[in-house]
């Protein structure tokens, strides 16, 4: 199956409320687990962090509420999505941890403030020129960990109706409608080892991490 772009940020207030309002547990407590196998003995006690993509915030509050020890640059180009952020953090009393920044990843730079992790949940698939997230990565001062999660595009539209069916049946019409275009937009895994060749990013391998996930990392 074709890869079919979607828009790069989820501006309408909508969406962003149905997004916000969605239980994503299980991926992103799925996300923070699989971080925290990957990184081990290795995890630093304290630091920076930045998740980019950070839509409503939900894996930066998980974050800050497993690792309370860290500081969180939660970066989103969507205002709309950075308004159910607030709300949320506001909710978990997290301000003092959490700073929300409104930026496109174009416009995001890694290089004056060294973070210990560079977080991204769910924005690669939105880029319709991923270059910009490699490039963005390999310049990062410091020598931070990478963790980086994506949905992986299906074989065929008969698998994506299936995904849909399974994990978002129980969902608002929109979240599904989101879901799917998500899918057909998504990256396979052979195109991202592509991506990281071109950018010569060796230190990044990918793995499979679920039936539509997965993970691009230094460790």
């Amino acid at each position: 199956m074709e890869r079919v772009k979607e828009p790069e940020l989820m501006n309408d207030e909508e969406q962003a409320i149905a997004y916000a309002n969605a239980n994503f547990d299980e991926p992103h407590n799925h996300f923070l687990k699989l971080l925290n196998l990957a990184i081990g003995k290795n995890f630093p006690p304290s630091g920076n962090v930045i998740d980019l993509g950070a839509g409503a915030a939900d894996i930066a509050i998980k974050f800050a509420l497993t690792y309370p020890s860290f500081k969180i640059d939660a970066v989103d180009g969507s205002k709309a999505m950075l308004i159910q952020a607030e709300k949320a953090i506001d909710k978990f009393d997290l301000n003092h941890r959490i700073n929300l920044v409104h930026s496109s990843i174009q416009n995001v730079s890694l290089i004056e403030k060294e973070y210990e992790i560079i977080l991204s949940n769910s924005l690669l698939h939105h880029l319709h020129d991923p270059t910009v997230l490699w490039q963005l990565v390999k310049r990062a001062k410091g020598d931070p960990i990478i963790f980086i999660m994506d949905l992986m595009r299906p074989k065929n539209v008969h698998v994506v109706n299936e995904l849909v069916h399974k994990y978002a049946k129980e969902e608002p019409e929109i979240l599904q409608r989101d879901f799917r275009n998500s899918l057909k937009a998504a990256f396979t895994p052979e195109e991202v080892i592509l991506q990281l060749e071109d950018a010569k990013l060796e230190s990044l391998k990918v793995s499979i991490a679920s039936d539509r996930h997965i993970i691009i990392s230094n460790y």
